[in-house]
């Protein structure tokens, strides 16, 4: 699907007019063009009117390009990626700017350009809007909506911080690897965005958004902020990840050291058993009339000691 927002210099808004007017016509004050979800046919649009350079285009056709800015004849060109709220997948956004015209190309069907979309259709004043401002919100809405499967991540671990009585279970241990993986596709998209903005910031090239450096550097503070939550979240899951680990770890070592007590202590009882099991005909005790209780008493004496002697020094504990 293509759809346009044009606004002549008279301020009169146009919608949904034709790429092929709005790549000839010179009287708009500014145009935005998106291409959301395009088939194959309206894609070529990119090339023909539009005559984006070939490499752009195929930025634009390749799956998953990582975020950047590339310079062209009259224009730049942008990588930027959105995030699935489901699936915390990246969703690439591709952005081609200039100074009376700003075109979105996504494969995906975008809630972040929807709602800007919907912003700037809902204004009547041509001043109100330009492709620069359009941009810088685009790019603050897809930062602000990082935040809240973050915040959800945070408010997870919360609860397990909360709910955790001790001891090893798999279903947790498979909850916070869950979690590092949620964390590290959300380090993969906010990372790579954190580098672009802070290029856009320092580029002599944009001259477009020179007057916009604070807009940006509330954007880029924002994923320095993300970042730094990240980072303190996988720490966090770190943490317990080596807490349910170790406790594994002490009780397995635990039931070892009380069965390994419980051996020792049979051991010589098996011993005085294996003697007297063997049935010769010629042992001195075997046919002694009390030898039986004399045998189970000492087996008894034996185990009572030893239970008593390793009590003591706390093996049971």
């Amino acid at each position: 699907m293509i759809r346009t927002i044009s606004y002549h210099k008279s301020g009169q808004m146009a919608m949904n007019q034709p790429v092929e007017v709005l790549a000839g016509e010179k009287a708009n004050s500014w145009h935005w063009i998106d291409f959301s979800s395009p088939s194959d046919d309206e894609a070529q649009k990119l090339a023909d009117p539009l005559k984006f350079h070939p490499l752009a285009i195929e930025d634009c056709m390749l799956k998953l390009q990582r975020p950047k800015l590339d310079y062209y004849d009259g224009y730049t060109f942008f990588v930027v990626h959105a995030i699935n709220p489901e699936t915390l997948e990246k969703e690439e956004v591709d952005i081609f700017l200039s100074e009376n015209y700003i075109v979105t190309f996504h494969k995906d069907p975008s809630r972040e350009i929807n709602e800007v979309w919907n912003r700037v259709a809902a204004s009547k004043d041509s001043n109100e809007w330009s492709p620069s401002l359009i941009l810088y919100h685009i790019l603050d809405q897809l930062v602000d909506n990082y935040f809240p499967p973050l915040y959800a991540i945070e408010d997870q671990l919360d609860e397990m911080d909360e709910t955790y009585s001790g001891g090893f279970t798999e279903d947790l241990l498979k909850q916070v690897f869950e979690i590092r993986q949620s964390l590290l596709l959300l380090r993969h998209t906010v990372t790579p965005t954190r580098d672009l903005i802070y290029r856009m910031m320092n580029s002599q090239k944009l001259s477009v958004l020179q007057n916009r450096q604070a807009y940006y550097s509330d954007i880029h503070d924002h994923l320095l902020k993300l970042t730094d939550m990240i980072d303190s979240n996988r720490e966090l899951t770190k943490d317990i990840r080596d807490s349910v680990l170790s406790m594994n770890s002490y009780e397995t070592n635990r039931v070892m050291k009380v069965l390994t007590v419980i051996t020792v202590i049979f051991m010589p009882l098996t011993f005085i058993a294996g003697i007297y099991g063997m049935n010769f005909d010629n042992m001195p005790e075997l046919h002694w009339k009390y030898g039986y209780f004399v045998s189970l008493g000492t087996m008894a004496i034996i185990a009572l000691g030893m239970f008593a002697l390793f009590w003591k020094k706390g093996w049971f504990k």
